[in-house]
């Protein structure tokens, strides 16, 4: 399952969310901060959307590892944030569970007022650690995301 680990952010590295989503299981449900929880063709999407929309996008993993049941990894992302045009360094640790020889559970766990922090500035500093901003950042990307999907 390690491999299959390595695959997936070997395809974000390149962009190529085809090779991205073909580790996921056809029932995936993906999580964090940004998106909260997805299922499915948006978790799909999801991928599809930030490939297809990366600027300045460098990635960077290491620290996989996995068994038959579930493994874990660390990841980092270095990006412009498309919305202000700044840059931004996130840092993420994942958690996977594997079905069928797919990932059918993914959740990543980041500091969100810290990439509140770099993507938006000052207004991100002050609010990214409160539930109403990650309510809001939920919906604005889910709205983006159906968008994207609906193209």
């Amino acid at each position: 399952m390690k491999e299959l680990i390595e695959t997936f952010y070997t395809g974000l590295k390149e962009l190529d969310a085809d090779k991205m989503v073909s580790c996921y299981h056809e029932d995936i449900v993906f999580e964090d901060p940004g998106f909260g929880k997805l299922k499915g063709d948006r978790a799909k999407g999801m991928w599809r959307m930030l490939c297809t929309n990366a600027r300045n996008f460098k990635v960077e993993f290491s620290q996989i590892e996995a068994n038959e049941k579930n493994g874990t990894a660390h990841w980092e992302a270095w990006y412009t944030f498309s919305k202000t045009g700044r840059s931004v360094h996130n840092i993420i640790d994942a958690k996977f569970e594997f079905k069928d020889g797919k990932i059918i559970k993914h959740t990543d766990h980041f500091n969100l007022h810290r990439w509140a922090s770099q993507a938006i500035g000052w207004k991100g500093k002050l609010l990214g650690g409160t539930g109403f901003f990650k309510k809001k950042l939920i919906q604005q990307t889910n709205t983006l995301l159906d968008k994207f999907m609906a193209t």
